[in-house]
């Protein structure tokens, strides 16, 4: 059986609390050899740790995520730098930004309220760019309505800091941008909805050797499994449909994004 990689996990969610170890043997069973939890945050990037030193098979990416700028301190670099310097921390992450919901949307706030918490987001974004490139890692990009904005910060790093945009499900002309600059893009579940008719139309157009797979676990579980909790195994099931999108073998497509991954998360082997 082919062997792949789950490259976006939140394994210190609540949600795998009691049943973690179970989580972790299916996903051997379905060969998930290696499973990169991802923090959201100083606390949930310990726990990411933590994990990491518990079991083999997982790595950590330690981040602070868009949705929570707000409450970031003013400066990240010193906790964070601590945490990269575990050897299991493969990237910075996930950062980015995330202009979805944003403050006027709610009554009492204006546009003005909507630029200050851009910039906040921006600025815990410019500083996880920053030690990246310190610490020579690369990052996992959020973006979500601020592509164009995402893709700019990133270019100011070209040559230093790649990134992998994850949970991609724009169009393949945006992805073309992306792989423009040097960085990656990752696949999840989404791929195999009925309704995901143009980010497979992107997965086909997506060179073999720029693209990862991941479940954004315990989110967007694929088919057959949709609207239940997702996890580590079926990484097999998001495999599956990306090689009938791109016409190829599954074999192909694990010796491709494993090297990818391995290439990227450079610590990781």
């Amino acid at each position: 059986m082919p062997t792949f990689y789950d490259t976006h996990a939140h394994l210190d969610y609540p949600d795998f609390q009691s049943d973690l170890p179970q989580t972790l043997e299916r996903a051997g069973v379905q060969e998930i050899t290696r499973i990169i939890t991802i923090g959201t945050d100083a606390e949930s990037s310990r726990r990411a740790v933590r994990l990491a030193e518990q079991h083999p098979s997982v790595f950590a990416v330690v981040g602070w995520h868009p949705c929570h700028a707000e409450e970031a301190p003013a400066d990240l670099l010193p906790v964070f730098r601590e945490l990269a310097a575990h050897p299991k921390v493969v990237g910075i992450g996930e950062t980015g930004l995330d202009y979805h919901h944003l403050p006027s949307e709610k009554e009492g706030f204006t546009a003005a309220d909507d630029e200050n918490y851009k910039r906040k987001q921006r600025e815990v974004f410019r500083q996880q760019l920053e030690l990246a490139a310190e610490l020579g890692l690369n990052v996992v990009v959020h973006q979500r309505n601020a592509i164009d904005d995402a893709i700019s910060e990133m270019r100011n790093y070209v040559g230093r800091v790649r990134g992998v945009f994850h949970c991609f499900v724009d169009d393949a002309a945006t992805c073309e941008r992306v792989l423009a600059i040097g960085s990656l893009v990752s696949f999840t579940g989404i791929v195999t909805f009925k309704s995901a008719k143009s980010v497979r139309e992107t997965v086909a157009a997506t060179p073999l050797d720029k693209l990862m797979l991941e479940t954004d676990c315990p989110y967007l579980a694929p088919a057959p499994h949709r609207g239940k909790r997702c996890e580590p195994a079926y990484v097999r099931l998001i495999a599956e449909a990306v090689a009938a999108a791109k016409g190829c073998r599954l074999e192909e497509l694990s010796k491709a994004t494993c090297r990818t991954a391995d290439g990227f998360f450079r610590k990781m082997k």
